[in-house]
């Protein structure tokens, strides 16, 4: 008989890993309760009062939140950028995998507020629920991201296999979906979907700074997708050659990467010169050059294309990386985050001009939950799903989904991370000793600043919601505070 691959469901592997995720997590931390507070250093988060510091879904009552529309299942476990900012700060969108839906915020540049207008300007839905504009090929949307230009917003939908196109209305923030083919491309032949090739279970979608390609990683296709992007109407077009495609084993029509089983991070540099690409169950960070003419991605086999938490062929052997979930670059272009699910870790990578990585070295390679040799110690820090660096270079945000916990680093000048070691290190949604209480951040996986690093904004999937805090930016050196 043939052999077959058993293909589980993208139900089916979240369910797995959060039962990887029970066993490798400790019910407490070993970290020792910090003391301190008072007024917060620079870098520090505070949660905006009342209703303006976080916003709910309408199906789940709340006292201290704001309801709103289409946040059902707001950043869900597979997807960890269900959160993004519109470059000229006017917006804020998240990917709701239970609402079916992208919900839309008006933002206050000056204050931080967010706001969500009536009827279909506030929000896009599979078949237009919640009152919201239609969409096609929006079951069980993960991920989202603006172009630079601020024209174009692209969604992942895990459920049906797809990437979506919107046209932004760059006054109100409304999304319209493209007519036809040109608003979505699915993995299978879906009806109003062109078809498209490796998107089986896509996660993560970025845009390149130039506006020239859109990048798809698909968790289940093992695989990344390749698109260009028409830069007057946002349509995509797959290169039919295999540029188009690069796959974790080989596969007609497509590249062959290495260590790419399940990515779920994505991050290009500013230059665009550099894809970055976490893959969860290869446990590792891939590196690819970027050809910014054709948008093709080219990863080197002599080790310097991939760090990888164990041994293999063709890679160089970091640590923590177990899990890899989420990857971030720096504004200067010098640094490389990455947050790993399973090893409750961040770990730190200097990146040459040439795109490639270095991890670093002692206690700057890597900050965790649980003390380990080579590592400093990160309170809160239980299954990190999402990362932000602020635009300021000063300081590293990531979300813990198990904790439900926002964690905040400071950025020394070579790039390594240390936690704020007063309770301004975490907001959580509980209260444990040593960290800020928080509200609507159970399930917390997805993290934004505003372009000018004033604001951040969370999502979280547990509690359906966004939290909405204000960055304290005094000026203060790095690693200090």
């Amino acid at each position: 008989m043939p052999s077959v691959r058993f293909q589980p469901s993208p139900a089916a592997l979240a369910c797995t890993l959060l039962v990887l995720l029970a066993a490798a997590v400790p019910a407490t931390a070993a970290a020792a309760p910090q003391k301190g507070g008072g007024k917060p250093a620079a870098g520090s988060l505070t949660q905006l009062r009342g209703p303006s510091g976080c916003l709910i879904d309408r199906s789940k009552p709340s006292r201290t939140c704001k309801p709103v529309r289409a946040l059902s299942g707001a950043a869900p476990f597979l997807g960890s950028n269900a959160i993004a900012v519109s470059p000229d700060g006017r917006n804020v969108y998240v990917a709701s995998s239970r609402s079916d839906a992208i919900a839309i915020f008006a933002r206050n540049a000056r204050s931080g507020k967010l706001t969500q207008r009536s009827g279909t300007a506030g929000c896009v839905a599979l078949k237009g629920a919640d009152g919201c504009a239609k969409a096609r090929g929006l079951n069980g949307p993960n991920s989202v991201a603006v172009s630079a230009d601020g024209r174009s917003v692209y969604a992942t939908s895990l459920i049906s296999d797809a990437v979506t196109t919107f046209r932004r209305n760059r006054s109100t923030g409304a999304l319209t979906q493209l007519r036809g083919a040109a608003g979505c491309i699915a993995d299978r032949k879906a009806s109003g979907c062109a078809t498209g090739r490796a998107l089986d279970g896509p996660d993560v979608v970025v845009v390149s700074p130039d506006g020239r390609n859109v990048y798809v990683g698909a968790f289940v296709g093992d695989a990344i997708a390749t698109f260009a992007r028409d830069g007057a109407t946002g349509a995509l077009t797959q290169p039919a050659d295999t540029t188009g495609c690069t796959t974790n084993a080989p596969t007609a029509g497509c590249l062959t990467g290495l260590a790419l089983e399940s990515p779920e991070g994505m991050a290009i540099s500013g230059d665009g010169a550099s894809v970055y690409v976490a893959s969860a169950v290869s446990n590792a960070v891939g590196v690819f050059a970027r050809d910014p003419s054709s948008g093709a991605l080219t990863q080197a086999t002599d080790g310097s294309g991939c760090i990888v938490d164990s041994p293999l062929a063709g890679c160089t052997t970091g640590t923590q990386l177990e899990g890899a979930n989420a990857v971030a670059v720096s504004a200067d272009g010098d640094d490389v985050y990455v947050t790993s699910l399973l090893s409750n870790s961040v770990t730190s990578f200097t990146r040459a001009t040439t795109g490639l990585l270095t991890q670093q070295a002692g206690t700057s390679a890597c900050a965790i939950y649980v003390l380990a040799v080579g590592c400093s110690l990160a309170r809160e820090l239980r299954a990190p799903e999402g990362i932000a660096v602020s635009p300021d270079g000063a300081n590293v945000y990531a979300a813990a989904f198990v904790s439900g916990a926002i964690d905040v680093f400071n950025r020394a000048s070579d790039g390594g991370l240390m936690q704020k070691r007063t309770r301004h290190g975490c907001l959580t949604a509980g209260a444990p000793p040593g960290c800020v209480r928080g509200r609507g951040l159970l399930g917390v996986s997805s993290l934004a600043l505003s372009p000018d690093g004033r604001f951040a904004y969370s999502a979280a999937f547990k509690s359906s919601a966004v939290g909405v805090f204000k960055r304290t930016t005094a000026a203060r050196p790095r690693g200090k505070g």
